[in-house]
């Protein structure tokens, strides 16, 4: 088995070791030359890696690399505008006679995709309201086979198997906690919206069988989960007779989570639980964003910049 340790690698440390494959370009440098830029990773993490001045024989050979291969690598880490990365000196792909382990390099979810179905089904079950306890239970049945490993992005926070219901699972957690905190909040609403507002990025987001996903589907490029989103809930509840007026809650919901126009959303929220939901999504994108890049850091030391987080770096505490 692989040792993992991509998290824990710093400036100066020499690399020699095997490394799947998640994003690869062959772009131009200003010189005319061609090189790789890619991103490699095992389950504790990623790191962008460049090999300059390829050969056209080298050209060819990535020409034809897939999402999810496996490569030796030989380089060394460099610290480039505060964050790690990879230079390749030497980069093959995996033989079958390496002996490799596939899933030693596939970045998961810490808790099981069964279990966390179940958990959200659970959810779904305990609704009092009978219109969005069927709409939930239709929505989640259709869609098991990929919630139990689908990513929530292809980059940046929960972008692993099982992510998207791992996201959706702790932002539950959370909303419970808020509708004890806040009486006026309507439990089944808030749980509702908290479930459906990402559920097209099973659309939106290409992924294979490990939770990687290669970019965007063509439906996705041209509306995004979210219009995607609203057009769900329209259809869903106009299929399954829910009222107007609860449809239009559910599809507000969706189309407002983002909150801002330049991140997907035309309209800001207009009832509590959507702005509850907009702040719950937020706070469980930056933590998971945080927990990655604490997760390579030594207490007293900084982590690399978040690119999500404004380049931020963030300071672990000694215990």
């Amino acid at each position: 088995m692989k040792q993992q340790y991509v998290e824990s690698l710093r400036a100066n440390d020499k690399v020699l070791d095997f490394f799947m494959v998640k994003q690869l370009n062959l772009p131009t440098d200003k010189n005319g030359n061609r090189y790789l830029d890619l991103v490699v990773g095992d389950c504790t993490g990623e790191i962008v890696s460049k090999k300059w001045s390829l050969t056209d024989e080298e050209v060819a050979q990535f020409e034809g690399f897939k999402g999810s291969e496996i490569v030796r690598i030989k380089g060394f880490v460099t610290d480039w505008n505060g964050q790690r990365q990879l230079k390749i000196e030497k980069i093959r792909r995996a033989a079958e006679s390496d002996g490799i382990e596939i899933m030693d390099f596939v970045k998961t979810a810490p808790e099981k995709g069964e279990d966390m179905y179940a958990f959200v089904l659970e959810k779904a079950a305990s609704m009092k309201d009978e219109d969005y306890k069927k709409l939930l239970e239709k929505l989640l049945a259709d869609n098991k086979e990929r919630l139990l490993y689908w990513p929530a992005a292809q980059r940046l926070h929960h972008a692993e198997m099982g992510g998207l219901l791992y996201h959706t699972k702790r932002m539950l957690m959370n909303g419970e906690r808020m509708c004890e905190v806040y009486p006026l909040l309507k439990r089944d609403l808030l749980l509702t919206g908290i479930i459906i507002h990402d559920m097209e990025k099973l659309n939106e987001i290409d992924s294979n069988e490990f939770g990687i996903s290669p970019g965007y589907s063509f439906e996705g490029q041209l509306l995004g989960h979210i219009v995607m989103g609203v057009k769900l809930m329209e259809r869903t509840c106009a299929e399954l007779g829910i009222p107007e007026e609860k449809s239009l809650l559910l599809q507000h919901m969706v189309l407002t989570h983002h909150y801002e126009p330049e991140f997907g959303s035309p309209k800001k929220p207009l009832f509590p639980e959507a702005e509850i939901l907009h702040y719950l999504d937020v706070i469980d994108a930056h933590m998971f964003d945080i927990e990655q890049a604490m997760s390579g850091a030594e207490p007293g030391e900084f982590t690399d910049k978040i690119f999500s987080l404004e380049n931020r770096r963030f300071y672990k505490a000694r215990d």
